[in-house]
């Protein structure tokens, strides 16, 4: 594809998430991007996306179904931003499409492993299309920071990892289809692939097992919906192991609105010490010899981002990058690609298969009994 080339853009799933994707993309418009066509069964979501793009002078036809999208021709690029469950199907029926279209599907890449390496066979009989997963949160500016740093061996070999989400509940969405594990994957998968993804990329390692505990405690207890009550964990503790010898840890609360910040990471290596904060967009980062009176407090932000919108810019810096792979001549190779998405899952299974369990959960377990 030609550096000045349109690239058509088919959003499919136009709820909240597909939407902050129509605006991410008008903030492109300068780069040659225009979203040409929608699918969404959900009237008030079509709707909403429809008096967007509008706004935007961009007449995009609607469509109910993502194989009429497909089927249409219209696009050479399609976001998956519809619910979890769905994700499997779609992306399914976007590789055995004759005519072929290059992918940002949203985390998770699929609820279960299975269904994951199934997209993952599928894509390799795909070699013309480009298929990335929305783990978005490496393009947040402290943490893309942070990871220059890990990887500039500045702390040395990284020995820990700590992840500490506290935030706002789960949101209200369509049909309300995120309060229930069948629809999402549970939320070790729904909410905190992201920081199982971050885990792997600071410890340059792969996971070997898992312990975890959690519960639904303070949230969503009181809501039914078409006679059952949610089913999703609000808070957990989550240790990995990783190949290296590296470990991890994850701390999730949903219930903790009270926090200045929502994520703080914290990468301990041989050498130091360097930690990020979301949203004040800090890193502190420090050497063992130089003890505490030598730590630097570094402001970071990215003067590419132009629409800083629901994830602190790394949405908009996400598309910028995956509007660059698409437009390489010859080989084309995704930043986050189809295993980064099905380890990422594989660890979130193992995390609820452990809180079920009360065990530690080897990585292999999940990945064999899921016929992978």
């Amino acid at each position: 594809m030609a550096v000045n080339e349109t690239v058509k853009y088919g959003i499919i799933g136009v709820g909240m998430m597909g939407r902050e994707h129509l605006i991410n993309l008008q903030h492109l418009r300068t780069q040659g991007v225009v979203v040409v066509c929608i699918a969404d069964p959900h009237l008030p979501s079509q709707q909403l996306a429809l008096e967007l793009a509008q706004s935007f002078d961009w007449p995009v036809k609607v469509f109910s179904g993502h194989q009429e999208l497909l089927d249409s021709g219209l696009c050479d690029v399609v976001v998956v931003s519809s619910p979890n469950m769905t994700h499997y199907q779609i992306l399914m029926d976007i590789l055995n499409h004759p005519k072929p279209h290059h992918v940002l599907v949203e985390k998770p890449l699929c609820t279960t492993v299975a269904d994951c390496r199934k997209v993952v066979n599928a894509a390799r009989k795909r070699p013309d299309m480009l298929v990335q997963v929305g783990l978005e949160y490496r393009y947040m500016p402290p943490v893309a920071k942070l990871i220059e740093i890990v990887k500039g061996g500045t702390l040395g070999q990284v020995k820990m990892v700590a992840i500490r989400e506290h935030r706002f509940p789960f949101l209200v969405k369509v049909n309300n289809w995120n309060r229930f594990n069948s629809n999402t994957g549970g939320t070790l998968v729904e909410k905190c692939c992201h920081f199982f993804d971050l885990m792997r990329l600071f410890a340059g390692a792969n996971p070997v097992c898992m312990m975890a505990s959690g519960a639904m405690d303070v949230n969503h207890k009181d809501e039914i919906y078409d006679g059952k009550v949610p089913d999703i964990i609000d808070n957990a503790y989550v240790i990995v192991e990783f190949d290296n010898g590296a470990r991890g840890m994850l701390d999730l609360c949903m219930f903790a609105e009270g926090s200045k910040n929502e994520q703080e990471i914290s990468v301990v290596g041989h050498t130091g010490k360097g930690e990020a904060f979301v949203p004040e967009s800090i890193v502190r980062f420090g050497s063992r010899m130089e003890g505490r009176d030598g730590v630097q407090t570094l402001k970071t932000e990215n003067r590419l981002i132009k629409y800083e919108g629901l994830h602190h810019g790394s949405s908009y810096l996400e598309h910028l990058n995956f509007l660059s792979a698409i437009r390489v001549k010859g080989a084309k190779t995704a930043a986050v690609d189809l295993n980064d998405g099905l380890i990422s899952v594989a660890m979130g299974v193992a995390a609820q298969l452990s809180i079920e369990k009360g065990r530690f959960v080897n990585i292999e377990e999940v990945l064999v009994e899921h016929n992978c």
